[in-house]
């Protein structure tokens, strides 16, 4: 089924099947949310198996583990737009919000917005603590070209080339590259087809990259925001949740007319080993590899540990189901390089409003307003995010966080003489201090702060050089009862880091299984829109 078309006839009736949902984040959920609200599938029939405690994946937002101060951490977050997000938008028009069940949580976060507009006036910020012009992209007329060439080429001929094989050392050093690299992720020597989807399904954003001002944020984080009001919900249509189920293999079988049906689910369970053989009417949506595997975490006085021998599971499932079909997908091509992927990222609980304060004269923006200000020329590569307070629905009262990332975390800092990978979370606060110039408080700050900081070796593998078969399909060829569900499925068009792409995905194999008849939001394309391709060329060439 093509996006935007209605589904054909149904293969599976909604009322005798039973689905197997392997994994809890954003794309599991919203396989058990499409079959309940769009095909009537009965909630006791859903089965959500997974291996943590906790469903939401990587949208997470908590306390601090292991830290016995109060403390609060985010490892990412999210920035949505109203016009690439319209599966995720689809999706949470119907689903309560997390404080007003008469308000859904679509409309929440559309009123937050209206309340709390984006505008950022410090976004690129140098070595001198000097905030810059960053509305002038920088371009040359051969970055333009080179851009020009990237998106005329085709994705077969694109291959699995790197951007710097794309763009010359001045592109690099353009302020759009420095905008768009810590925007949504990208390190030059990842995949030049993901940055061409990038450029097209965002090319709205070029006008406003300089202030992101096409980003959406939710009231809370991304967790508190969506995932609580999500789990709420199937939890009340009877949607059974089983935690400590960690699925560890899948059978499949082939049928004489050539096609394969999942037939049995491995499971480790907290009861032991179990083998769920799957009925004729059951389905299986199963999440593959994560970016947020191997997580570690670190206090003020410790330093979080970067895990390379895969210890979490994240990726064990994919590699035992693709040695079964050549097009099940190749995840060494995302796990096999950590050094090329690893992200640490920071969240600071402050027990009192001195740091924002002083953030807030400094940059022009209220807390929320700002989105993202990037020290571009520091040697951690660091990134600061200043979330609308409280960002935790349960943050109590005089307490405050905001949270950022270093890109570069072997480097050596500008003032923590030490790789980022090697600091304690005081190192890592003291840093941020003198890259603001802020020096007159940083004892208070360290003083009434809690810093937690997560190594991430896998946060940006979905952008990894990649061929055309490593990603296997979001429904294979064939695929009589099972689809493979997350951020490394293959849809084409679509752009991987983003929640819209795991929620797409279980819409598309929901839809295809029962026969929805209901359409499925276009991939939007800006340049499809002759008054946003102008916008974008004025500014790439202003």
């Amino acid at each position: 089924m093509s996006h935007g078309q209605q589904a054909s006839a149904p293969r599976f009736s909604a009322a005798d099947s039973e689905l197997w949902i392997v994994g809890g984040g954003i794309a599991g959920m919203s396989v058990a949310a499409f079959a309940i609200r769009d095909a009537g599938v009965p909630g006791k029939n859903i089965h959500i198996l997974e291996e943590t405690g906790i469903t939401g994946g990587s949208m997470d937002g908590a306390h601090a583990p292991n830290n016995p101060h109060q403390a609060w951490v985010t490892r990412g977050g999210r920035m949505l737009t109203d016009e690439t997000y319209l599966c995720t938008w689809d999706l949470f028009d119907t689903i309560p919000s997390l404080e007003d069940p008469a308000v859904s949580v679509r409309e929440d976060v559309r009123r937050f917005n209206e309340r709390v507009k984006t505008e950022a006036k410090a976004r690129l910020i140098d070595k001198n603590h000097q905030t810059i012009d960053a509305s002038k992209l920088g371009l040359s007329m051969h970055s333009r070209l080179e851009m020009m060439r990237l998106l005329a080429t085709s994705e077969d001929r694109v291959g699995s080339k790197r951007i710097d094989e794309y763009f010359s050392p001045d592109f690099f050093q353009s302020n759009f590259w420095r905008m768009w690299r810590t925007t949504f992720a990208f390190q030059q020597w990842h995949s030049a087809a993901e940055l061409k989807r990038y450029l097209l399904r965002f090319v709205q954003e070029f006008s406003r990259l300089h202030t992101l001002g096409g980003v959406r944020r939710t009231p809370y984080n991304q967790y508190d925001s969506m995932i609580v009001p999500l789990q709420r919900w199937l939890v009340a249509q009877g949607v059974d949740v089983r935690f400590g189920h960690r699925v560890t293999d899948v059978d499949f079988a082939t049928l004489p007319n050539g096609e394969r049906r999942a037939s049995v689910l491995h499971l480790q369970t907290p009861q032991g080993t179990q083998a769920l053989a799957m009925r004729e009417q059951d389905l299986a949506f199963i999440t593959l590899g994560s970016i947020t595997s191997d997580a570690r975490f670190g206090g003020n006085d410790t330093v979080p540990e970067l895990v390379r021998d895969r210890r979490d599971h994240g990726w064990s499932l994919w590699e035992n189901i693709a040695r079964k079909a050549p097009d099940f997908g190749r995840p060494v091509a995302f796990c096999g390089n950590v050094d090329e992927h690893k992200w640490e990222s920071f969240t600071f609980t402050m027990r009192d409003d001195t740091l924002l304060k002083r953030i807030e004269a400094y940059s022009g923006n209220a807390p929320g307003t700002g989105a993202l200000m990037t020290f571009f020329e520091s040697g951690w590569h660091l990134s600061l995010v200043v979330p609308y307070q409280p960002h935790f629905a349960d943050l109590p009262p005089g307490h405050f966080t905001l949270w950022g990332y270093g890109f570069e975390v072997d480097g050596t800092g500008d003032y923590v003489r030490k790789p980022m990978s090697a600091a304690t979370g005081r190192e890592v606060l003291t840093e941020v201090i003198k890259q603001l110039g802020f020096d007159d408080i940083l004892e208070h700050v360290l003083a009434t702060t809690e810093v937690t900081t997560a190594m991430l070796p896998y946060a940006s593998a979905l952008f990894a050089c990649r061929t055309a078969s490593d990603r296997p399909l979001n429904i294979p060829r064939g695929a009589q009862n099972f689809a493979f569900m997350g951020q490394f499925v293959e849809i084409p068009e679509d752009v991987v880091f983003t929640v819209e792409y795991s929620v797409r995905c279980a819409m598309l194999a929901v839809y295809a299984f029962f026969g929805v008849e209901r359409e499925i939001p276009a991939i939007y394309h800006g340049m499809t829109d002759p008054a946003v391709g102008i916008k974008a060329l004025e500014t790439a060439f202003h």
